[in-house]
């Protein structure tokens, strides 16, 4: 008998009445995609890490880590250079946002050079940051001809040279992502402020700025997470042996070096709970400070 017979409505429509419709497949790609990418190997990592190669129980590869003082300091190391860098790229992709959200002349040619580090990837600039900073490089020779400096600045093979990368690659993120939500804010906002006959600056810090603070812990996320997986700068315009010695260098050495895939997925789950442990105090702060709406998208 019909589901019309019995008066019973069909699966379908009782589906659809708790939100799963045919829409709702458009997402399974993206699941699929997620489980496997993602899930599947955090997981068998995880399983993989609390079998150290040498024995000693479930969690001997993490007591190795956490007792070696040279391993337990790349911690330290990678949120030096991680901290600033995504600090500097939120804090610069302010300003030029706030300059660029609405309509100008060349907007869009600023907009293209602004963004055009993504398409660089971070060995070409790696390699573009030894030409112009190194001890033969443009700045020293131009700094020398000017007689500003009588030896070249150390500038690369250091922290200067990896925090440097860091931030040229990670300031198109933190520009876009800000931009977007600077320009879903509200302009009627900040037009009410100043026909109320607030300032500029009130209308930053009293309107605009804790509106945009949600949109900015996100983009500090996103920058810091970036920066804090850095590999290829910190061996290539850094000191990967003292200065630079970052996490995720030391568990390339574990697992692809010392074959101690064990070990390497062991500092792999640290990388991830320093990062979760960040993001979790960031967007923590971010619910002290405001709560309510944007405004708009942001």
């Amino acid at each position: 008998m019909s589901a019309v017979g019995t008066g019973k409505p069909a699966l379908r429509h009782r589906l659809a009445e708790r939100g799963v419709d045919r829409t709702l497949l458009l997402a399974l790609p993206g699941v699929v995609f997620l489980v496997l990418l993602f899930c599947y190997p955090f997981l068998y990592g995880l399983q993989l890490s609390f079998q150290p190669q040498h024995g000693g129980g479930a969690f001997a590869n993490y007591r190795r880590f956490f007792d070696d003082p040279y391993l337990r300091e790349t911690i330290w190391i990678t949120l030096r250079l991680a901290v600033p860098a995504a600090l500097i790229n939120c804090l610069a992709a302010v300003p030029v946002a706030f300059g660029t959200r609405r309509p100008f002349r060349g907007r869009r040619l600023l907009t293209t050079i602004l963004v055009m580090p993504i398409t660089l990837g971070t060995v070409l600039t790696a390699e573009g940051l030894l030409g112009y900073l190194g001890p033969s490089g443009w700045l020293n020779k131009i700094l020398h001809d000017l007689g500003l400096t009588d030896q070249p600045l150390q500038l690369v093979h250091n922290y200067w040279g990896v925090l440097a990368s860091l931030v040229i690659t990670g300031f198109p993120f933190s520009y876009l992502l800000t931009l977007s939500y600077l320009t879903g804010i509200d302009p009627s906002l900040e037009q009410a402020a100043a026909t109320l006959g607030a300032g500029r600056w009130h209308r930053f810090r009293h309107i605009m700025l804790p509106l945009l603070a949600p949109g900015l812990a996100i983009t500090f996320c996103l920058s810091f997470v970036l920066a804090f997986a850095v590999f290829p700068s910190a061996q290539l315009v850094g000191d990967p042996r003292g200065a630079t010695h970052v996490i995720s260098i030391e568990a390339y050495q574990a697992a692809f070096q010392k074959f101690d895939y064990s070990l390497g997925s062991a500092i792999a789950m640290v990388m991830a709970g320093v990062m979760l442990a960040v993001v979790v105090l960031v967007l923590g702060w971010r619910s002290l400070l405001y709560r309510g709406a944007t405004g708009g998208k942001g």
